[in-house]
């Protein structure tokens, strides 16, 4: 390992100039180098984003919850569709995750700041603008994006109006523009993380969050261009007449698909390995125990990031596949289940004997845990080529979808906020409103997301806005646990505005965590550390007597 140094990176060697110490809320609205700035702005942004995907899906289970389309036309209906999943995707889950990762992984690893503060600003600054093309998309003359958030052609090439500039053609800038944004976060990370860790922090020093951030990031390096050049390929068939995807003029539709799949499916792993990282972080804290296989599940996170690049295909069984293709990625999907088994299995012997608290961070990973768990069921039965033609293209997929990225993603979002909650803001959230939070949005998530399978079984297709009344009576369930999980967000909301502003002020530690972030004082200052600490032994050492760092002359201990 090298260890950093000045002529590395020369924010390790005092105060950086290009930060000021900003105070009050204009500074979040400012092109702030500060990574703790911008991940807060990242984490808050995406949230109101958040918010207008679940107004798109309560719409949407408001039309199902009849078997008659008799609430919005059917454009429309289209368009809240491909709405709702792009501003979830691009919007939500991924611009979340980098807020978190910006907020901690400098603090985790003992560094000023990224290695790359401006660019990082400016990765941010391209999500804003990514997100009014997406809304502006919605309310062109020439008619909104209709083709789903994969936008395959040749529905995608339709151009019904005419215009050139419609709703398909700028949702395809804002997925270029997100992606660009993308990229160029993951040049970020996976150096700040390569060249600026503290003095002893190695590899198998690092908190598994950072793994998996820097697992998650390197997905994003090898993979992400492909669906940039998919999407702007397809701007030009759009536009200027190419036929890369176009069947009518003798283009491959089907390539588009990989694609597409060759990287938005490992892009899965690139929201749900950050994920993985926060439960890791949280179950030793509220077990009081250390966690269980360390260095096993570090590695399993790059293997994850391995493999994850050889599983595309199992989304296109029914796309003229192979025999002898559709068996290669059947096996590599379900092997995908043997490193994400091992984490489970070391979060449940960490938790296993524990001293447990069940506050509102522990629900939400444990939450999170079980409905995962769930997820990774039904993700093996759609990994075996027989049983995912019978349920193509119904409600099983989106079931099984929706338990990823709500039930594991969205719920470990919130077991993130409500754990940093009082290192980011110098305040403590109510537990009585946390609390009540989660148990809405627990059964929620499972009255909303568990009809569709017996729904997809019984042969319902998805998007559709209207179906045979044989399957009303699930999508009522669906539908009242939609608006009931909408309405789960109400008290969070209210909760971490009131504690913001009034909130009971947050020791440095309320946890008693282990982990650089917890050293410094909550907030954290500018810069993070008044000099770089030495890491002197792993983390995770709850219980152990053995020193965590050793900075300014002083030992911390595990205690």
């Amino acid at each position: 390992m090298t260890n950093i140094s000045v002529k590395d990176i020369n924010i390790t060697s005092g105060a950086n100039p290009d930060h000021e110490a900003g105070t009050g809320w204009k500074r979040y609205f400012s092109f702030s180098t500060d990574h703790k700035v911008i991940g807060i702005q990242y984490i808050v942004t995406a949230f109101v984003l958040f918010l207008v995907g679940g107004i798109f899906a309560m719409v949407i289970r408001g039309e199902l919850i009849t078997p008659e389309s008799d609430l919005v036309d059917r454009t429309v209906y289209n368009a809240m569709f491909t709405m709702h999943g792009t501003v979830m995707l691009f919007g939500w889950t991924f611009p979340v995750l980098v807020g978190f990762a910006n907020y901690l992984v400098p603090l985790m690893i003992g560094a000023r700041d990224m290695a790359f503060p401006r660019l990082n600003a400016v990765a941010f600054w391209m999500v804003p603008v990514a997100a009014i093309l997406l809304m502006a998309s919605f309310f062109v003359p020439g008619g909104p994006a209709q083709a789903g958030w994969w936008s395959y052609p040749p529905v995608s090439l339709q151009n019904p109006s005419g215009q050139l500039i419609n709703g398909q053609f700028i949702w395809l800038l804002a997925v270029a523009v997100s992606g660009v944004s993308s990229i160029m976060g993951a040049v970020n990370f996976v150096t700040t993380i390569v060249k600026m860790r503290a003095p002893g922090m190695t590899f198998f020093r690092m908190p598994l969050f950072v793994w998996a951030v820097f697992s998650a990031q390197i997905i994003q390096l090898f993979g992400l261009p492909a669906l940039t050049a998919g999407a702007v390929m397809l701007l030009f068939d759009l536009t200027v007449g190419t036929s890369f995807f176009d069947p009518a003029k003798g283009g491959n539709a089907v390539l588009f698909q990989h694609f597409f799949w060759f990287y938005s499916h490992p892009a899965v792993y690139v929201i749900i390995l950050p994920v993985f990282g926060i439960f890791s972080e949280i179950f030793p804290v509220y077990a009081r125990k250390p966690l269980f296989g360390y260095r096993v599940v570090a590695i399993s996170s790059l293997l994850i990031a391995g493999v994850s690049a050889l599983v595309w295909v199992h989304h296109m069984y029914v796309s003229g596949t192979p025999g002898w293709m559709r068996l290669i990625f059947m096996l590599t999907t379900m092997f995908v289940s043997v490193p994400t088994g091992i984490k489970v299995f070391a979060w449940v012997a960490t938790i296993w004997g524990g001293k447990l608290r069940l506050n509102t961070p522990m629900l939400f990973a444990l939450g999170g845990l079980i409905l995962f768990v769930f997820a990774g069921i039904t993700g093996i039965t759609l990994s075996s080529v027989p049983l995912d033609i019978h349920v193509n293209n119904t409600y099983y997929v989106v079931g099984h979808f929706h338990y990823v990225l709500y039930g594991t993603v969205t719920m470990g979002m919130f077991a993130a906020i409500y754990h940093w909650f009082p290192k980011m803001t110098g305040r403590m959230y109510n537990e009585g409103w946390g609390q009540l939070h989660f148990w809405l949005a627990f059964i929620g998530t499972n009255l909303n997301f568990f009809p569709m399978h017996p729904l997809g079984l019984q042969g319902m297709l998805r998007r559709v806005s209207s179906y045979a009344p044989e399957y009303e009576f699930w999508n009522i369930v669906a539908s009242l646990g939609g608006f009931l999980l909408g309405m789960s967000t109400l008290p969070f909301i209210l909760n971490m505005i009131a504690s913001w502003m009034h909130g009971k002020p947050a020791p440095e530690n309320p946890w008693r965590a282990i982990g650089l972030e917890w050293l410094v004082s909550s907030p954290p200052p500018v810069e993070n550390f008044e000099e770089i600490p030495v890491v002197i032994s792993e983390p995770y050492g709850y219980g152990k007597s053995e020193p965590l760092v050793a900075a300014a002359g002083e030992v911390h201990n595990h205690k």
